[in-house]
């Protein structure tokens, strides 16, 4: 029996996670029914555009006042950060946007959107979260509401963020210039976590590539010769000039840069001409360029100010007529985890949420981009962007079959599951911060 005894206390010491995991599981469940289910339901079909988030931000701030943190509003515009000190230790920061989208939801749930709202331009808007920002700042709130719950098992600062303007990209970087760090201090570690429909519910991820790419928005203004349309040989016309150049663009990607490198070129916008009958004298293109290394990032914008620039050259403008090539809005860089923090919060999320829980490093199928890099890049901060699953699994298996289509994020019919997201973005935020701010 004396010879037992060892075996089974460290039996029973092996075995406490998996119950602390179980009790953090269970308070989470009694949380969500009693209070953050109704506050996703009110987040959800009360979106607001990125930059007007008034009434998003006064809530979450008085939620995480509620929850006994000291909290500022109207950081970067309408950003909020709340802090919560609790000892000796790291400053850690969690981060969750919370901007609408400037569309319908056509998703059929009973609780869909039907706000509208006036943009920054002042035109009248469809409002909704088509991209799961209301899973993220419900999962902030469950946050804040654990970790002060759970005082006695962690020490540190703890800070909270409540970002805008995220699908503008340029939310972080407005908090970052309103004196960020130097009003609150440098976090140690960063986190955040992005909701994603082609995971599946009860699956966390963290990657050690780049979850996210880099942003440039650019734009180039095309110069022309006006001119009747009946007489094209007295004029330039900018609209086929600008054609040329949107299809010179399309060899770069393909042509210049390595066929392993990650890079794209979209032309999503192209505006020129007044009447059928009247060549202009100009024509505007808007391109997103995404990039996941600074080479890659230079040689694209270099690249499209050559095309551009020879293509008006080659139809025989002057130089003082060459189109305009400028980059606009805010650039982001790629989202670079820390591979060492990736796994060590991967380890942490197997040992207390379960091994089956760890979801399988993603496909990915495009190039979205992020800008939660601007909170870690200058000053760099070691930091983990990860996600969390919000699709039923059957659903999940269904289309991997064939047999449903998914809706992307930033579709009118996207639609997670609240329930499952928000509960283990609580629980996988809650293990990391906790593994992170051991108590001392």
């Amino acid at each position: 029996m004396k010879k037992l005894l060892p075996a089974l206390l460290a039996a029973s010491l092996l075995a406490a996670p998996a119950l602390h995991a179980s009790e953090l599981e269970k308070a989470i469940a009694r949380d969500y029914d009693s209070h953050l289910a109704a506050l996703f339901d009110h987040f959800h079909r009360n979106p607001e555009l990125s930059f007007l988030e008034v009434k998003t931000a006064a809530r979450l701030a008085k939620e995480l006042r509620d929850a006994g943190f000291q909290v500022t509003e109207k950081v970067g515009g309408t950003g909020v950060v709340a802090i919560l000190k609790n000892g000796p230790g790291p400053l850690v920061m969690m981060r969750a946007d919370m901007d609408g989208l400037p569309m319908q939801e056509k998703s059929g749930l009973p609780n869909a959107s039907t706000a509208t709202q006036k943009d920054m331009e002042g035109n009248v808007m469809p409002v909704a979260h088509a991209c799961g920002h209301d899973v993220h700042i419900t999962s902030l709130v469950g946050t804040a509401r654990r970790m002060a719950a759970e005082r006695g098992k962690w020490s540190g600062t703890l800070m909270l963020i409540g970002q805008p303007a995220e699908e503008r990209i340029g939310g972080a970087l407005a908090m970052m210039k309103d004196g960020l760090y130097k009003r609150f201090g440098k976090p140690d570690y960063a986190l955040g976590f992005h909701v994603k429909a082609d995971l599946a519910t009860g699956k966390v991820h963290a990657s050690e590539v780049s979850p996210y790419s880099g942003a440039d928005t650019v734009e180039i203004l095309v110069k022309g010769v006006g001119a009747h349309g009946a007489s094209p040989h007295r004029g330039k016309d900018p609209i086929v000039l600008g054609s040329m150049i949107v299809l010179g663009l399309q060899t770069i990607v393909s042509r210049e840069l390595s066929p392993r490198e990650p890079g794209l070129i979209t032309v999503g916008s192209f505006h020129g001409g007044t009447k059928a009958n009247i060549i202009g004298d100009n024509a505007r293109l808007q391109l997103t360029v995404r990039s996941e290394s600074p080479a890659t990032r230079k040689l694209l914008l270099d690249a499209i100010r050559r095309v551009a620039e020879h293509t008006a050259r080659a139809a025989g403008m002057a130089e003082n007529e060459l189109p305009e090539v400028k980059l606009v809005d805010h650039p982001t860089p790629p989202v670079l985890n820390n591979v060492e923090l990736v796994r060590r919060l991967s380890a942490a999320w197997k040992r207390d949420i379960g091994a089956d829980a760890i979801g399988d490093e993603e496909f990915r199928e495009g190039m979205g981009s992020e800008d939660f890099p601007q909170f870690v890049t200058d000053p760099y901060i070691p930091s983990v962007y990860f996600t969390v699953g919000g699709t039923a699994p059957e659903d999940i298996a269904a289309a991997k079959a064939g047999k449903l289509k998914l809706p992307s994020h930033h579709s009118p019919l996207f639609k997670v599951l609240p329930g499952p997201a928000v509960k283990l973005g609580v629980e996988a935020t809650v293990v990391a911060l906790q593994d992170l701010m051991r108590k001392q």
